[in-house]
């Protein structure tokens, strides 16, 4: 594993008269040393995949939450125009339309839309009803979401 290759390439050292020299034991071999290095390398290209796909995600729900806020101020705009006795049917309308968009996106939207068959027609897809097979790829979460949004 990349923590014990670590370990193993650690070597003591002795302090004297405040520089670092290292002991006649403790030499590190050139192997060691690239051994070291590549678990380094991995490392930091791990780190920054990792924060590579936060940087989507993150990206990815606040551009969601805007779209949302666009339905919000939109709900508050049509609630505007009509007159006070028609304000409450005006917002759960509109509360409606975004509760069965999601819901409808949710069962055939996103298979209709993106879902990749074997055979394709360029009209629709076919697979993914119900976010099916989801759990494999964790970044179609993100792109469900804000296609849905």
């Amino acid at each position: 594993s990349l923590h014990a290759a670590l370990l193993q390439t650690h070597t003591p050292r002795e302090v004297h008269f405040g520089h670092w020299f290292r002991s006649s034991s403790a030499r590190m071999s050139t192997a060691a040393m690239e051994a070291r290095v590549q678990a380094l390398e991995e490392m930091a290209t791990t780190n920054a995949e990792n924060y590579n796909e936060s940087l989507d995600t993150i990206w990815m729900l606040l551009s969601m939450m805007l779209v949302f806020f666009m339905h919000a101020g939109f709900s508050l705009l049509e609630a505007g125009t009509v007159r006070f006795k028609n304000t409450q049917n005006i917002l759960t309308k509109n509360l409606f339309v975004v509760c069965a968009g999601f819901l409808c996106w949710y069962v055939f939207g996103y298979a209709l839309a993106f879902g990749a068959v074997e055979d394709p027609n360029k009209f629709s897809g076919g697979t993914g009803f119900f976010m099916n097979d989801f759990w494999a790829d964790k970044s179609k979460f993100r792109f469900w979401l804000f296609q849905g949004a």
